[in-house]
């Protein structure tokens, strides 16, 4: 039998071991020391990416997008610039199913605005993005207010910006064209998501999902609403519409044309104007 002397030894024994192995497990368990942040500006890299909500990437094809960063706080202009690139890899970001970590817009190639701030402390800094700028008329602005920490890069597909909206661009009759009293003309127009996607029946941006159609307006007066359909081209619809005579419209007519996604919260439009011409005109130019 083993003495009571002896039974105390080991338990003394036990006691210091299992409290040498509690000290060394807390010891594991705390954070290392504090390190004394930088003194002056760190650099900070931040990418920004423009994109057509429910699309693809504002690239080169459409003129891509202006980006400008501001200090919240102070007004002071941090970075500005334009958003270059391609529009990216439609399977990866339209078909790709993906985890909400796992990036969308930077596993391929895709335009992007990349700058390098020098903060000094925690900033509060607002991104505002505007595009397409080669297609005025569709331009659309959208901008988010973000946290910056000095030295926490925001990297991978970064801050994203969604623009809604179609670019809607009337083909035929061209623009300022003058049109003929009482002619029965085809209106056509070319329908495209912000990134310059074809929108067409079936597609990846299905048409079917899109009311499209066209107005005759004599001021802001619509005397005409047509439904447009798929005329068989890349991204095109058309329609017919009446010519009103030049006693309807002295001032000539405007066309327009919408595009709208309720779905998708996606709206477009088109229009241009035309002077009307008197129908012996047609007489003159068929002699």
């Amino acid at each position: 039998m083993i003495g009571k002397n002896a039974l105390w030894s080991q338990r003394r024994i036990l006691i210091v071991a299992l409290g040498l192995l509690t000290n060394i497990a807390q010891a594991a368990e705390e954070p290392g020391p504090i390190t004394a942040p930088p003194t002056g500006p760190v650099a900070t890299d931040v990418q920004v990416r423009v994109v057509a909500h429910g699309s693809m990437v504002l690239g080169d094809e459409v003129g891509g997008a202006r980006v400008t960063i501001t200090d919240v706080a102070t007004g002071r202009l941090l970075a500005s610039g334009l958003q270059r690139g391609e529009a990216g890899d439609p399977n990866q970001i339209m078909r790709t199913p993906r985890l909400m970590e796992e990036p969308r817009y930077s596993s391929r190639p895709s335009g992007s605005f990349h700058a390098t701030l020098h903060l000094d402390r925690p900033t509060l800094v607002e991104i505002v993005a505007q595009g397409p700028l080669n297609y005025p008329a569709a331009s659309q602005r959208a901008s988010k207010t973000v946290l910056l920490i000095p030295g926490r890069d925001l990297l991978n597909d970064g801050v994203v910006l969604h623009l809604y909206g179609y670019i809607v661009q009337l083909e035929n009759p061209p623009p300022g064209q003058p049109l003929i009293a009482k002619e029965d003309v085809k209106l056509q127009a070319s329908v495209r998501t912000l990134s310059g996607s074809p929108v067409r029946p079936h597609g990846v941006w299905d048409s079917r999902k899109v009311e499209i159609f066209g107005e005759v307006l004599i001021g802001d007066r619509v005397i005409e609403r047509v439904q447009m359909f798929y005329s068989g081209a890349k991204s095109s619809f058309e329609a017919p519409f009446f010519v009103p005579t030049p006693g309807e419209a002295p001032n000539g007519v405007t066309l327009r044309v919408v595009a709208a996604d309720k779905a998708g919260a996606n709206f477009g439009m088109g229009e241009a104007s035309y002077p009307v011409l008197p129908e012996e005109r047609k007489l003159k130019r068929i002699e």
